[in-house]
């Protein structure tokens, strides 16, 4: 069954059998297919639309926040990166919030990146919690001691935890690295000089 606040296609897909039902009528029995009726199909449409620009699921939340920290990652933003993490923040290489920052600003004080691209590959929603797992492609900058001496781009493969807010908003409390050009990698082997 489709999720109407998720997507808006499967009600206007209603929309459009309701529209080829009302022609059919309109051909059999023209007399009893009225001008109002014309309006269903149009009040599903604007409905359909409505539910999915009014209605924010969890699923639109998350996907929000991976995609703002993407963005944020790709404009060297550590501040906003920051905004996206839980105070509770831990993974396998970072035991708080702190030191992931630390980490973060180190990494992006001097230019890195170029262009940063993110894709979900899948999410698993468990209210207060959610598990996502997605791919960044990433552009180094020409500038970056990545692209000087090692490599022009690189695909990372990372798993994210993410708890839901008092507020209702998602923030991210944990981030493991999975797999960087398809080759299995963990946090601990990631190290500036070990590019």
């Amino acid at each position: 069954m489709f999720n109407v606040f998720e997507n808006p296609w499967g009600l206007t897909a209603v929309a459009a059998v309701v529209a080829i039902i009302l022609l059919i009528l309109r051909s059999v029995a023209p007399q009893k297919c009225r001008w109002w009726l014309w309006l269903l199909p149009v009040f599903l449409v604007i409905t359909a639309f409505g539910l999915d620009y009014l209605v924010e699921t969890d699923l639109e939340k998350i996907n929000a926040v991976i995609a703002k920290g993407v963005s944020a990652f790709e404009k060297e933003d550590a501040y906003s990166i920051e905004q996206l993490i839980a105070n509770d923040y831990h993974d396998s290489f970072h035991g708080t919030k702190y030191a992931l920052m630390v980490h973060c600003r180190e990494m992006l004080a001097e230019p890195l990146v170029e262009k940063a691209i993110e894709r979900t590959v899948s999410v698993d929603i468990q209210p207060p919690r959610a598990t996502m797992d997605f791919t960044v492609r990433v552009l180094f900058d020409k500038r970056s001691f990545v692209y000087q001496g090692f490599k022009q781009q690189m695909v990372a493969e990372l798993q994210a935890d993410l708890r839901k807010q008092p507020d209702g908003g998602w923030l991210i409390s944990r981030v493991e690295l999975l797999k960087i050009d398809l080759q299995p990698i963990k946090w601990q082997s990631i190290k500036q000089a070990d590019w």
